[in-house]
């Protein structure tokens, strides 16, 4: 099992910037990629940026193309959402998710963390 905890969130006003942070624990080995997913109010969970460390593939949801960078610490278990330019689109409950080796889906899931953007 892993478990993923997700951290950052907050208030902000459009054009801000805010990185969010997402580690792993329980059998992170298990794993060969993290991602993060959005929620607005009403609509339905929105892919927004992962990458497989495996396969060495970053990917991004169009929406935010040019603005948010997914990286990876290094020697933590932990991957981080870099968010610039924010938009009032944006305002949304993020959260972590992580796909086991071998796995076409994502399997395990965050608690998720609020960002809201005002204009």
């Amino acid at each position: 099992q892993v478990e993923l905890v997700e951290s950052g969130g907050g208030l902000l006003q459009a054009g801000d910037s805010l990185r969010l942070s997402c580690e792993a624990s329980g059998r992170t080995f298990s794993n060969d990629a993290m991602g993060w997913f959005r929620q607005a109010p009403g609509k339905e969970r929105e892919f927004v940026a992962a990458f497989s460390w495996r396969a060495a593939i970053t990917r991004y949801g169009d929406s935010v193309k040019g603005r948010f960078t997914i990286s990876r610490h290094k020697t933590k278990n932990a991957v981080y959402l870099q968010m610039n330019n924010l938009k009032p689109e944006d305002t949304a409950v993020y959260y972590c998710t992580a796909r086991r080796v071998g796995s076409s889906s994502w399997n395990y899931w965050g608690q998720g963390t609020q960002v809201t953007v005002s204009s």
